[in-house]
């Protein structure tokens, strides 16, 4: 917004010359961080004083941590200061006409939607299950399906109109239409190393990506900022992904796809982090507010489209590790006791407790230590993240 204000200034008097600054990609960025965090910061004691006041506390399983009673009744939902935040730095600074940041956008707040009605379910119906897991998994397969026909065809096109047309020509060929080699999946470490899917490998693995990265983020989302720093590293690691994947200078030199556009998802990423270090002012312990579903799913919505945009799954797995690790725990934990209930008669339990964070808790780590321990851990991982951008 702020990008064609300035540009409209430029174009009706030599005197805004000024102006210019803000066609710099990075300059924005900064700003978009800096604006996010402002408005974190200055509207969360609003935002926390109005969800105390309408009563929508965190309510806390029997079957959990003992330790995490005394958080029972502490306001929940406050993913809508972080989303609030994002949205409104991202639409002033970003370029209106960028269809990519259109995207995630559009996916945050849909998987945010559905985490909006998951909480509201839990805080108003005191209902500690919230929305069934077939009926949030319903609606988050919608959206990411729906963005996944988009970006297949979108990663190679600069327009909507010829995204539309590949569409089309795609279902009169009888669904056999091929997609450059950018489109591949990418493995790092290797110079211009891609193996082709197609359109239904494609569509299938952002659809996994995206899902798998809003839930994996949920599954996390259990201690006082354990999953809000980790989503401020990844989505400021991507950030530099993006902007490197969409300069035809930088792309080139490393060895990366050109994907026109896609450096502008550096102001979202920005804004995100922005908007994430802001909340965590808010959520550190012992934490003012939670995070809830509204915020969990809408970020892990967002890196998964982004690392999908970028070209950049597998290194999203790299630096999301712990998002990884805890998912797997939940599975391994759940699969491994029906399957000894079935043979046994009892269900047996690999962890103490999962998630994984929960285990350590339960093997006598503080909350403090488990989060900052994975904090390190995360830090690392992206940093071997990174390393991919010239070891390749």
């Amino acid at each position: 917004m702020l990008l064609s204000l300035a540009q409209w200034l430029q174009a009706i008097s030599p005197e805004f010359g000024f102006f210019r600054v803000f066609q710099y990609l990075t300059f924005r960025a900064v700003m978009a961080a800096l604006t996010a965090l402002m408005i974190g910061l200055f509207a969360g004691p609003y935002v926390i004083r109005r969800l105390t006041e309408l009563k929508i506390g965190q309510p806390v399983r029997g079957y959990g941590m003992q330790s995490h009673l005394s958080k029972s009744g502490t306001p929940t939902m406050g993913g809508v200061l972080i989303l609030l935040a994002i949205a409104i730095s991202t639409l002033l600074w970003f370029d209106l006409s960028n269809r990519f940041v259109w995207i995630v956008l559009i996916v945050t707040l849909g998987f945010g939607a559905i985490g909006w009605v998951d909480d509201w379910r839990k805080v108003v119906r005191k209902d500690p299950e919230g929305m069934r897991s077939r009926e949030k998994y319903f609606w988050q397969s919608l959206i990411g399906l729906v963005a996944a026909l988009y970006l297949v065809f979108s990663i190679s096109e600069s327009s909507n109109l010829r995204v539309l047309e590949l569409f089309f020509n795609w279902v009169r060929s009888g669904f056999d239409v091929n997609l450059p080699p950018k489109a591949g999946l990418l493995l790092p470490f290797f110079k211009e190393v891609s193996y082709p899917l197609g359109v239904f490998g494609f569509v299938l693995m952002t659809y996994l990506v995206i899902v798998g990265a809003s839930n994996a983020v949920n599954l996390t989302d259990g201690l006082d900022g354990l999953a809000i720093m980790p989503v401020v590293m990844v989505g400021s690691a991507l950030g530099v992904f993006a902007y490197v994947t969409g300069s035809a200078v930088y792309s080139k030199y490393l060895f990366f796809p050109h994907i026109p556009g896609a450096g502008e998802l550096l102001i979202f990423c920005s804004a995100m982090a922005g908007a994430g270090l802001a909340f965590l002012w808010f959520n550190t312990h012992p934490a003012q507010v939670f995070m809830g579903d509204v915020g969990a799913l809408a970020l892990g919505g967002a890196l998964g489209t982004i690392a999908v945009i970028v070209r950049q799954e597998i290194v999203l797995a790299i630096m999301g590790g712990i998002f990884v690790v805890e998912a797997l725990s939940v599975m391994l934990q759940v699969s491994y006791f029906k399957y000894t209930k079935r043979k046994y008669g009892e269900g047996r339990r690999i962890l103490k407790m999962a998630p994984l964070h929960h285990h350590f808790e339960k093997s006598g780590w503080k909350e403090t230590q488990v989060v900052v321990r994975f904090w390190i851990i995360t830090m690392l991982l992206c940093l071997i993240g990174l390393s991919t951008l010239k070891l390749r």
